[in-house]
């Protein structure tokens, strides 16, 4: 088996603050460089970045040689599972021996993102399914859940007020300062504040006339980049348990994460009650919610909970590796004991699940 041993974020800055954001390469090798660093790594046999609305030509390459690093690099899409799954597959990587050392996470720059096309090829977003599929955009998608399971705007609004508050407060409990990189002017988590209920209900809604989910509670594009060091198991970290990645339904994009939570602590023959931290990229509130509910964990504390993607952004390569960042702070950082068990997960367009199980290593 694979572990963990170091962990690192950059500060997530909101896209559209009024000035150009830093570029995806200098995001990633800021991350790269701590956790080689942290990891005391010498040498990198590759590195594995997800990234999702990106410029291509493979940032992982182009982060690698920014860092210093002779490693290849290869960069993987699955959406806002990116992240989550790139570190997946570095972790299969050194679990196969095909490599001793491998730096794995995400980046994304929605400040830089690329204009997609002109003229009569222009459009507004990529497709994330064929026809005959149904293709609805994320936000469409996260409405249409809601209306379905008759989840209230009030809802939707408590979760989104209580990822920013955590994520207003962990600083100042110093619960980000062993994870987080500062990059040029990008020195804090930029999108928390604090939210007043009654004003949230006046909001709009964000996708659909008169739906359900809101700017508030609904994540914002994010820049921001992660980064985990893998190396071969007999140090101590974040042990890598199972890993699954599952298929659901596109039309339904935002449920994909039950059928992988499910599988993964299959996988590991532990259930999801044994699990102690629980990181789930909330893209949208009501996901949050149908998610936690279909599996049991409604207003559970174990989950998120120094605060998620609502309140910190989303940086849609990054948030899943942004997860396991933030499960290395809260067990192994933390102090948590040997065999503790925590769980990263996410969803992403097309009808994707990713659930990653680790196991804390002294």
């Amino acid at each position: 088996m694979s572990v963990v041993v170091a962990a690192r974020r950059t500060w997530i800055g909101v896209t559209g603050r009024g000035h150009r954001r830093v570029d995806e390469t200098t995001l990633a090798a800021a991350v790269l460089t701590a956790a080689a660093r942290d990891a005391g790594l010498h040498a990198v046999d590759d590195v594995v970045l997800g990234n999702a609305a990106g410029h291509g030509g493979n940032v992982a390459r182009r982060a690698a040689l920014a860092a210093g690093l002779t490693a290849p690099g290869v960069t993987v899409d699955r959406q806002c599972a990116s992240g989550l799954a790139a570190v997946a597959v570095g972790a299969a990587l050194v679990d196969a021996g095909q490599a001793a050392a491998v730096l794995a996470g995400g980046v994304e720059s929605g400040s830089r993102a690329p204009a997609r096309a002109r003229g009569v090829l222009a459009y507004d977003r990529a497709s994330f399914a064929p026809p005959p599929w149904a293709d609805p955009g994320l936000g469409v998608a996260a409405d249409r859940l809601a209306r379905d399971r008759g989840t209230s705007r009030a809802r939707q609004h408590a979760w989104a007020v209580r990822s920013h508050e955590r994520v207003r407060t962990a600083p100042a409990a110093g619960r980000f300062a062993t994870e987080t990189v500062a990059v040029g002017a990008l020195d804090r988590d930029e999108h928390a504040r604090r939210l007043d209920p009654p004003l949230l209900d006046r909001l709009p809604g964000a996708f659909v006339a008169g739906g359900s989910v809101t700017a508030a509670s609904a994540a914002p594009v994010g820049d921001g980049a992660a980064a985990v060091a893998v190396v071969p198991d007999g140090v101590p970290g974040l042990r890598v348990r199972a890993v699954a990645t599952c298929a659901a339904d596109p039309s339904r994009p935002m449920l994909g994460p039950v059928a992988a939570v499910r599988a993964v602590c299959a996988r590991a023959g532990v259930a999801l009650d044994d699990v102690a931290a629980v990181e789930l990229v909330e893209a949208f509130a009501v996901q949050a919610l149908a998610v936690t509910d279909d599996l049991g964990a409604a207003d559970d504390p174990r989950w998120n909970a120094d605060g998620g993607t609502l309140g910190l952004g989303h940086p849609f390569g990054a948030s899943g590796a942004v997860a396991v960042v933030r499960l290395f702070a809260r067990l192994v950082t933390a102090g948590a004991p040997a065999g503790t068990l925590g769980l990263a997960t996410a969803a992403a367009a097309g009808g994707l699940g990713v659930a990653l199980l680790v196991e804390v290593v002294r």
